[in-house]
């Protein structure tokens, strides 16, 4: 870095400290941008606040040299510490340099940009969920980190994160669920049960109705249900253990023709030797039971299916007692479901008749008994 250019408001000093190899140096350049920020802030001088954080991004995080990004990351922190509840006015600036610090090839970089990034949000607190797509996507990368200080340090700043979304009342769901949809679809361990316990987070929130979204990310619920870590199956099963008690609380608002197929998918064993494959047909079968309990006549257009997911499962022997019995289950109400009294019903409806559908039009004696 050119040390002769030109970086006020920043004095030589602190640029000089900032380009330090040693922490302790960059960390006093940091109480002095701290400092210099406040000064801006009494003063409601923004342009000069966005003229610091600016030189901060470019000229030091995202430079080529690793100890200029790590004195551009401290930075960034320091500058959202002094602007306290006024951060939410430059979060944009702030967030995004360090987010790009999230793919360097150095892993105390990385280290460097979690540390940073926690201190920016902790301090804007609710004001960061606009930008939440972002830092969940920086974040669902940094769980499959191979360094553990790393992890560790995503960890944290992915339990404050958490802790936010909980205590607000204005989280995007909207805007969220297309990069859940996305990313529930990883193969990744940590990258899975980064995913999972978000959505028992977002269940548990009463002010987010995930359940009106669920036929977008039921399949790749199912696909992590067949992971091979015992841990992250257990948390699968208690997250789709909490949907399945929510949609039996209300059926009525539930979209069961959306997730019947994913359902009959999911209830047939592609491979009978892998035992995770068990675990997901029998939940498949629990649900397809308990949908067509609910659900009722929703379900008949995919009948046809359903049966050829649950008749062969009709034979199986007593190592597979609950998915057999699952299974009669749902042979056993989809046949109340198709009765011949139950197509009368609907042939009626349909005509606008009282008339017997035994009888033709043109008929004037009635059928044989």
């Amino acid at each position: 870095m050119n040390t002769e250019k030109d970086f006020s408001p920043l004095t030589p000093n602190i640029v000089r400290a900032l380009n330090d190899k040693l922490y302790e140096k960059r960390k006093v350049a940091a109480l002095e941008i701290e400092k210099l920020v406040r000064e801006f802030v009494a003063q409601n001088n923004s342009t000069q606040i966005r003229h610091v954080i600016q030189i901060l991004a470019s000229e030091f995080a995202l430079s080529q040299h690793p100890h200029s990004r790590k004195g551009g990351l401290i930075g960034l922190a320091a500058c959202s510490i002094a602007l306290g509840k006024d951060s939410g006015l430059y979060l944009k600036e702030l967030i995004e340099p360090v987010l790009t610090c999230f793919n360097d090839s150095d892993s105390r970089l990385r280290y460097y940009a979690c540390e940073a990034l926690y201190n920016i949000v902790k301090v804007a607190r609710g004001a960061v969920l606009p930008h939440f797509n972002l830092l969940f996507d920086g974040l669902s990368k940094l769980a499959a980190d191979p360094d553990p200080n790393v992890k560790s340090g995503s960890e944290l700043l992915d339990r404050l994160l958490k802790d936010i979304v909980t205590e607000s009342n204005k989280f995007d769901l909207v805007a969220f669920v297309p990069l859940l949809r996305e990313r529930i679809y990883s193969n990744n361990q940590y990258a899975r049960q980064f995913i999972i316990s978000w959505i028992h987070v977002l269940e548990s929130v009463p002010d987010i109705n995930l359940l009106d979204y669920l036929p977008e990310i039921l399949d790749g619920l199912f696909q992590i249900l067949g992971d091979n870590s015992k841990e992250i199956r257990r948390m699968c099963e208690v997250v789709l253990g909490e949907f399945l008690k929510e949609i039996k609380k209300t059926p009525s608002s539930v979209k069961f023709a959306e997730m019947a197929n994913i359902l009959v998918i999911h209830c047939q064993v592609a491979d009978e030797t892998k035992l995770t494959n068990d675990l997901i047909q029998l939940t498949a079968m629990t649900w397809m039971r308990e949908f067509i309990q609910l659900a009722g006549r929703v379900v008949l257009p995919y009948s046809s299916g359903i049966l050829t997911a649950v008749l062969p499962c009709l034979s199986y022997d007593d190592r597979k007692k609950n998915t057999k019995e699952a299974a009669s289950a749902c042979n056993h109400s989809l046949m109340k479901l198709v009765t011949p009294e139950d197509d009368e019903d609907e042939e009626e409806e349909k005509s606008g008749s009282t008339v017997s559908p035994c009888w033709t039009a043109t008929s004037t004696t009635p059928p044989l008994a």
